[in-house]
């Protein structure tokens, strides 16, 4: 029996994905469950199990965007299991040519130097490269697609002697729909940018007094984000215009604070979220931002787990920034930027001090978010990042951290 997999829906309003990579070769045989390919929507990559056991054909190319619902490959469940054990995946097969390159196109073309693959000639025409020009590292001289991926303009030309090499590489879908979704927040919305500092020294003292104990009790680190969240929670109660969003003519304005967490994932940047954010301790935010770092750092985080968000914190800080105007998260109207935090001298009850300093900034919709809300917002941050005992602790920094 022949089954025909399709592709699932892996999500609302999703209707095409693409084939980023597949794990496994035409004319292996995959095991049911086993991963048989990573495929790219617009919010996440995700892997496709195999559905039964048997040997597996393929019916889409790397990089073909299909339909939700579109065959993708066949498994013929009625195939006997090979001796030993299942194929191994692609990446670790090193010796043995990709099958559908092995196979003859139906139509070639030869060139003095060798044939071209039906996936190599495409790349090398985009390129504008002869494949005469281009050596083959297949069978008989035959170039692959990684010959075509690797084949520089500039081959056959005299160089200087440095290293002159390029590559072309489709963007993934994901990267894709990023790229819209931010030129479309800079033409589509009024987006301004507010700053301000904030004296870190508060929160050093505090982390210094109660982070080994915090750790040691509740397995995470007493980190910076649990401060800023809780201040931005605080400062969106106070100002719930930056807790709101423009639907057409209408604004929506919520009682809740989803907040978004912009971390670094092995596909890019993923901004999953803080589901009612308001509710939790300083134990809740820190365990449930590692939870999701981790998640996005794995690949496993779920698209559920990136939908939605009221407002968003994004922290350029660890990786050096000083100072940037982050883009809006749409259909949010606002984002905090933290920053590096760096010692400056301040002044400081009349003196000059030295104090470890950090640059925040406010990017908003002017549409819908005046001056007064936008700086009042970041101005409450601020207090609440400098006064945290009295104003997120209630002046007791035991209770509030549980320990």
């Amino acid at each position: 029996m022949v089954l025909e997999m399709k592709v699932p829906s892996p999500g609302e309003s999703i209707t095409e994905v693409e084939i980023a990579t597949w794990l496994v070769e035409d004319g292996d045989y995959v095991e049911k469950d086993q991963a048989i390919a990573e495929v790219d929507s617009d919010k996440a990559t995700l892997e496709l199990p195999a559905e039964e056991s048997g040997i597996i054909t393929l019916k889409a190319e790397e990089g073909d965007a299909v339909e939700v619902g579109a065959v993708v490959c066949h498994i013929d469940t009625s195939a006997a299991k090979p001796a030993g054990d299942a194929a191994p995946a692609k990446e670790e097969k090193k010796t043995k040519a990709p099958a559908k390159e092995e196979k003859p196109a139906a139509t070639k073309t030869t060139y003095a130097s060798g044939t071209a693959s039906p996936a190599a000639k495409k790349i090398l025409d985009e390129k504008g490269i002869a494949s005469a020009a281009v050596k083959g590292t297949g069978r008989d001289g035959r170039i692959t697609k990684d010959d075509a991926v690797k084949a520089s303009p500039s081959m056959g030309t005299p160089t200087s002697g440095g290293a002159r090499g390029s590559e072309r590489k489709k963007l993934s879908m994901l990267r894709r729909k990023v790229a819209e979704r931010l030129v479309s927040v800079k033409n589509e919305t009024a987006m301004l940018t507010t700053f301000n500092e904030v004296n870190m020294q508060p929160i050093f003292d505090l982390r210094k007094d109660f982070k080994e104990d915090f750790k040691s009790k509740h397995g995470v680190s007493l980190g910076f984000m649990s401060f800023f969240t809780k201040a931005v929670v605080r400062a969106l109660q106070m100002y719930p215009e930056v807790n709101s969003m423009i639907d057409g003519d209408f604004k929506v304005s919520y009682d809740f604070q989803d907040i978004s967490i912009a971390v670094s994932g092995p596909k890019g940047l993923m901004v999953p979220v803080i589901r009612n954010a308001e509710n939790l301790s300083f134990r809740g935010v820190e365990s449930e931002v590692k939870r999701l770092a981790i998640r996005a750092r794995d690949g496993e985080i779920t698209i559920d787990e990136m939908t939605g968000g009221t407002f968003t914190i994004t922290n350029g800080g660890v990786f050096g920034s000083m100072l940037s105007t982050p883009i809006i998260n749409p259909p949010q109207s606002a984002i905090l930027g933290m920053h590096n935090i760096v010692n400056r001298p301040m002044a400081v009850d009349g003196q000059v001090v030295i104090q470890p300093i950090m640059y925040v900034a406010l990017s908003y919709d002017h549409r819908i978010i005046d001056g007064r809300e936008s700086v009042g917002f970041l101005v409450a941050v601020k207090e609440a990042l400098e006064n945290p005992v009295e104003i997120l602790m209630d002046n007791n920094p035991k209770k509030a951290l549980e320990m």
